[in-house]
């Protein structure tokens, strides 16, 4: 059991004294860049969706 609390402790200490956490204004500018990105990622998924149904539909077209 002293060795989960040991473990609990040295933790504590590594997030509040070793970690170097980012500032409001990094972690602003970092949301910004995942949001653009994601964003940019779904119009990309998207596109190639509706390019991938449009061929598919007119390959059955010419099946059918």
């Amino acid at each position: 059991m002293s060795k989960i609390s040991d473990y609990i402790k040295e933790s504590y200490h590594e997030l509040v004294e070793k970690v170097s956490w980012p500032t409001w204004e990094e972690l602003q500018s970092s949301v910004i860049v995942v949001l653009v990105s994601t964003v940019i990622i779904g119009v990309v998924i998207f596109a190639m969706d509706m390019g991938f149904t449009g061929i598919m539909n007119l390959f059955y077209k010419m099946i059918a």
